[in-house]
């Protein structure tokens, strides 16, 4: 179950996201430049291993500094494959453009910052022992997901599921879709506090991000000009028109 498109159309070019696709892009083909021994050294001096801060020893003695924070930051830039690069820069580019068009380039990229590193410290808290690198800009995205669903709640969403390999479209109201996403999140995440050896997924980095993007929406969202004509997906936050929803584009 792919989602391929939402219902809300932008406004003006998603730079911001355009440049954040471009950063993380870079990022890795760089990583991929890197011989096996020297990139996980990268991965582990930038992306977030919380035993740093809470170990201090321990990270003197494989060489991490613990008093640099600097990878709170850096980890969202991060990527463990093709993959997990692809899966990430599609989510943003399907939420962040819409996104980005509320909010206004400036504070949608600050937004994007202020949720990866919400994120990151969810994730260190949650799992202060580890000492496995978490790398990703997933907790960032979460924060974007969560930011849509607080803007756009009758937005739809189309999704791709291929049943017996033959690709088929089905339209889902987003804000259903994504509060499914959230509790698997929160199951996932719980069912790691009890099994903590199993997985290798930051669930709760999501988990962080993504109440970030619910909670700092409404409060760094841009006031729009009198004379700019609402969407019915967008009614929300006591601006948005009311009455009924708008059918999406078809696909």
């Amino acid at each position: 179950m792919v989602p391929v498109r939402t219902s809300v159309p932008t406004r003006y070019p998603p730079w911001g996201t355009y440049g954040l696709i471009a950063v993380n892009s870079f990022v890795f083909l760089f990583q991929t430049t890197l011989p096996p021994g020297a990139e996980e050294v990268f991965i582990y001096f930038y992306g977030l291993v919380p035993a740093r801060y809470t170990d201090p020893g321990w990270a003197m003695q494989i060489g991490l500094p613990p008093d640099n924070y600097l990878p709170f930051l850096t980890t969202m830039f991060l990527h463990g494959g093709w993959l997990h690069l692809i899966l990430n820069m599609w989510t943003l580019w399907l939420f962040g453009g819409a996104v980005e068009d509320r909010l206004g380039h400036g504070r949608y990229l600050a937004f994007y910052l202020a949720c990866g590193l919400a994120a990151s410290f969810a994730h260190a808290f949650v799992n202060a022992g580890s000492t496995i690198p978490a790398v990703g800009a997933s907790g960032a995205i979460a924060g974007v997901t969560g930011a849509y669903a607080r803007l756009f709640p009758r937005s739809w969403i189309v999704l791709l599921v291929p049943i017996f390999f033959i690709p088929f479209f089905f339209e889902l109201p987003a804000l259903l879709y994504i509060a499914f996403w959230f509790f698997m999140q929160v199951l996932q995440g719980t069912a790691g506090l009890m099994m903590p050896e199993a997985g290798g997924v930051a669930w709760w980095a999501h988990i962080g991000g993504f109440v970030a993007g619910i909670l700092l929406a409404p409060v760094i969202h841009r006031p729009r000009p009198s004379y700019r004509h609402f969407y019915p997906d967008e009614g929300v936050l006591g601006y948005g028109p009311a009455g009924q929803r708008s059918l999406p584009r078809r696909f």
